[in-house]
């Protein structure tokens, strides 16, 4: 009798609590969102069909077909995406009433860093703190660090290249010796730690990325550093778009066992990042002098102590390391793969390298191909074209409500705009399922795109470590396409992406041979 009392008792809650009053809320509507058309038939009602939504592996760019003919679409109970353009200065811009949304506090630790912090103040205080590590002298500084990622990245290509692809011939199975969006990797993984903690992994000397990881009690045990860093993005990525109900879907979750693996495979991040926070700040108290984030971080610019508890070094630790590598290894996969596709760019793009690189030069020097118009419109292009932050990042309307395009929005309500929508808007860039480098090489034209292009992101949140990411990409993609021949599997051939927080890209296998390179005239 009790187990049927029971029963009867949990069905009679999730009646209640997830049918019955979502829909007395959805028609009794305290905010006036009814008016805006939803996404999906019980987007008004409940957040479950955007969890669905993101789980199918590419929201941002279906939410943009659904806006074509919308600009403001319900995507939830209380959350409107925007599919404006115009919208990006509205809810990103210097001027917002807009803060992040609760995403970020769900997702985020008992100490939130510079990315996840809500409080604008606080978000004020951190980033001037940060500022000075990733102030453009510092790329000057740190290029060796780079460089010296780069050499060994190129190392390890030497030693995988195959014979010269005949013409009009697809490469044997065989020959396709690597994966190229694992070793890029490992190439920013390796390149963010040594710039942000002086920190040497020997990924790219192994070809894997198995480290070290530390528990809180001191203990350590081996991990894949990138299997966990995506898993924990994958899991999160699915459920957390229902504020109210991410721990419920999270827990129930792991009844699966395809679930169970997820959770599993992700644990170790946490103690990946504990572990490298844990040696470089031993170093520290060891007395060693080291020029990285984790300096700047410790001390201001007169070497006076910040004195930030230790959950906070740790949280800021985390958050550098994590966007540091992904973003930019996801750019630069994308680009070799775009490029590849189109010979006649990047064949373009050799003959501006090779005008400015001496024939024997290994890796590009950053102020020497740092100013090359193709080459940048390459990178940009790229990042247009699919952004490695595609989504919409969540904000936050004020208790007081907001304006966004021109309609007033009431307080506490989320609202977001995708990355990708903005990126594929025909009025901004033409033909924007082209993959044209060359639009960015008139420098009107730019100026009129560049206030709409946002890799990553705008305003006052946006992101501090774009120079560092511009620094890798620059001077890795010039050195790869000045040294190298590549080849993917065959003319049909697509490289697949799934979209967590940022994209999540399958592998890349390609066949690399070293160019002939013409002496200069």
């Amino acid at each position: 009798m009790l187990p049927t009392i029971a029963i009867f008792a949990t069905l009679l809650y999730l009646l209640v609590f997830w049918v019955v009053l979502p829909i007395c809320r959805y028609f009794q509507d305290p905010k006036g969102l009814r008016k805006f058309q939803n996404y999906s038939t019980f987007s008004g009602i409940t957040d479950i069909p955007y969890c669905y939504l993101s789980a199918c592996g590419f929201r941002s760019r279906d939410l943009t077909e659904a806006h074509k003919d919308k600009a403001i679409l319900r995507i939830g109970p209380n959350n409107l995406s925007f599919g404006d353009i115009a919208a990006v200065r509205d809810i990103y811009g210097h001027g917002t009433t807009c803060v992040k949304d609760l995403k970020y506090s769900i997702t985020g630790g008992p100490h939130p860093n510079l990315f996840d912090v809500v409080n604008k103040a606080d978000h004020s205080a951190k980033r001037k703190r940060l500022s000075a590590a990733f102030a453009i002298k510092n790329l000057v500084q740190w290029e060796y660090k780079v460089v010296r990622t780069t050499e060994r990245l190129l190392a390890a290509f030497d030693k995988l290249c195959t014979q010269p692809l005949p013409s009009n011939s697809v490469p044997e199975p065989s020959d396709l010796t690597v994966n190229f969006n694992h070793w890029i990797n490992l190439f920013t993984i390796e390149a963010i730690n040594y710039i942000a903690l002086s920190s040497t992994l020997g990924l790219l000397e192994q070809g894997g990325d198995v480290v070290t990881a530390q528990r809180l009690d001191g203990t350590t045990y081996q991990a894949h550093y990138r299997t966990a860093q995506n898993q924990n993005a994958f899991a999160a990525s699915h459920f957390v778009w229902d504020y109210t109900n991410f721990e419920l879907f999270s827990s129930f979750s792991k009844i699966f066992p395809k679930w169970r693996k997820v959770w599993k495979d992700a644990e170790p991040w946490k103690d990946v990042i504990y572990h490298q926070a844990v040696t470089r700040m031993n170093r520290y108290t060891d007395g060693e002098e080291l020029d990285d984030f984790f300096s700047a971080l410790m001390d201001d610019k007169a070497g006076q102590p910040h004195n930030l508890e230790w959950g906070e070094i740790v949280g800021e630790i985390g958050a550098i390391i994590d966007a540091g590598a992904d973003t930019t290894a996801i750019a630069l996969t994308q680009i070799v793969y775009l490029l590849i596709r189109h010979p006649d760019h990047l064949e373009t793009l050799r003959q501006e390298i090779q005008g400015v690189l001496a024939e024997d030069e290994v890796i590009a020097p950053y102020d020497t191909v740092r100013h090359l118009p193709f080459l940048r419109a390459c990178i940009d292009e790229a990042m247009r074209i699919i952004p490695p932050t595609s989504a919409g990042l969540p904000r936050r309307t004020p208790p007081e409500g907001a304006m966004i395009l021109g309609k007033w929005i009431p307080g506490d309500t989320s609202v977001s705009m995708t990355i990708y929508g903005a990126h594929h808007d025909p009025t901004v860039f033409p033909n924007p399922e082209e993959f044209q480098p060359h639009r960015w090489m008139d420098p009107e034209e730019r100026k009129r795109m560049e206030p709409y292009f946002i890799p990553f992101s705008t305003g006052g949140r946006g992101c501090i470590g774009r120079n560092i990411s511009y620094l890798e990409q620059t001077i890795m993609l010039a050195s790869l396409v000045h040294r190298y021949e590549f080849s993917l599997p065959g003319p049909e051939w697509n490289l697949t992406r799934h979209e967590a927080f940022n994209l999540l890209m399958g592998e890349m296998p390609i066949k690399i041979w070293r160019r002939e390179i013409p002496a200069k005239k």
